[in-house]
């Protein structure tokens, strides 16, 4: 006789060393241990459908995101725990053929229909074409609008005060998230050398929080451009309570339609992962082009470990940053050198990024009622996820987070760059 499967049974047949936490199913079966203190409830049909049809973590992420699937014994808006119990344990046995037909008809050859995605799901990458060519000046657009015009209330819950989207700098171990943010745009700043006077142009700007500091702590006339109308708007607006009118801007507009050039300094604070790998001279051309003789840049990115891919797998792409691309720092080095910018400092912080999502996390965890409120469940649960989850690739040194310094140095070789380090 043909074995049959439980939706319980299928899962601990999958799993090669078992499930390291508790997973209940809808048609009354289980796997994992009983008495694990983190448990896994899929609530329906529609939640198998998306597993079935989505193997891996989008089907999982579909399933949890639309509500099918529940965690218990850890918080939704940081499911660390439970990421890490099963990335350390969990392994997928690949079944022979035969075994595979026979778990899928157990479970339901009609569950292989896909369910509709979540509303907070974007396009597969080949169905966004019609959004155009990609990396074009609307495509752009439409994903930054996406991931970054979800709700400045939202922002402000999991951000925090200094409304800073990147990777902090941490002084010491236990200093805050806002004194961590504080020093990683002191730290910006000090690399560039900005000085009274001099002017800063700040791609991929955010909600303003380098133009700010640089104008309020350095006294540099900053500009800063996002594709983000609800970051403009917001950061225009505490320019404005900040007394920084006369010194700061920040537009609502692409960066290659920036029409002024000459400044002193550029920098690019987590823009690089939306341009696209085959754009990087492009970009960094058009930084050098728009940079005074011995002006600088710093380009402050997330990176891979190694430069032989840019994916950041399904999850990310449909649900967080749709089009972006990570690359080994190697490679933005060496597009930054043939763009004809001298390289003066090449610095990685990974672990200061584990450590500014932990506090976001914490953050989305003490707000999460006010969060549900304002953006729903589901955007919340993506956020929970996206964030514990790229805490540990940053911890496991799956991803890096790269400063790269730069001067336009002159034909003749004067860089205007010290003898050392001055920061």
């Amino acid at each position: 006789m043909t074995k049959t499967y439980t939706i319980g049974e299928a899962v601990g047949a999958l799993m090669r060393d078992g499930m390291p936490v508790r997973f209940t199913a809808y048609d009354g079966s289980s796997a994992g241990p009983p008495d694990a203190d983190i448990h896994l409830d899929l609530l329906n049909q529609r939640g198998l459908s998306y597993i079935m049809t989505a193997p891996g973590d989008l089907g999982l992420a579909r399933a949890y995101v639309q509500g099918d699937l529940d965690i218990n014994g850890v918080h939704p808006g940081d499911p660390y725990p439970l990421l890490t119990r099963l990335m350390n344990h969990t392994k997928f046995r690949r079944p022979a053929p035969a075994e595979l037909l026979t778990i899928v008809r157990s479970l339901g050859i009609s569950n292989l229909k896909p369910p509709s995605p979540p509303p907070q799901e974007h396009l597969p990458r080949w169905r966004r074409t019609v959004e155009g060519v990609r990396h074009s000046l609307q495509r752009d657009a439409e994903v930054i609008h996406h991931h970054y015009d979800v709700s400045n209330t939202f922002y402000e819950y999991v951000l925090g005060p200094s409304m800073t989207y990147t990777c902090a700098l941490y002084p010491t171990a236990d200093a805050t998230l806002e004194e961590a943010q504080a020093a990683k745009y002191d730290l910006v700043a000090r690399k560039l050398e900005l000085q009274p006077g001099q002017r800063l142009l700040d791609l991929g700007c955010g909600w303003g929080g380098m133009v700010r500091h640089a104008a309020r702590e350095y006294g540099a006339k900053a500009i800063g451009v996002t594709l983000s109308r609800e970051q403009a708007s917001w950061a225009q607006q505490a320019i404005k309570e900040e007394g920084l009118d006369h010194l700061a801007e920040v537009r609502f507009m692409d960066y290659r339609q920036v029409e002024e050039s000459g400044f002193d300094a550029i920098s690019s604070i987590g823009l690089t992962e939306h341009i696209g790998v085959k754009n990087y001279p492009a970009y960094f051309g058009w930084i050098r082009d728009h940079l005074k003789p011995q002006g600088r840049m710093l380009n402050h990115c997330i990176t891979r470990p190694h430069n032989k891919s840019t994916d950041t797998g399904a999850f990310i792409d449909r649900y967080v940053f749709p089009d972006g691309e990570l690359i080994g720092s190697g490679t933005i080095v060496t597009a930054v050198e043939d763009a004809g910018l001298e390289v003066q400092h090449h610095e990685n912080i990974r672990v200061h990024y584990a450590k500014t999502l932990a506090a976001w996390c914490q953050n989305l965890v003490d707000n999460w009622d006010a969060c549900v409120a304002e953006v729903g469940e589901g955007t919340a649960r993506v956020w929970g996820l996206y964030m514990a989850g790229s805490r540990l690739g940053f911890e496991r040194n799956e991803i890096q987070l790269h400063h790269v310094l730069a001067t336009k140095t002159e034909a003749g070789g004067t860089s205007g760059y010290p003898l050392r380090h001055s920061f």
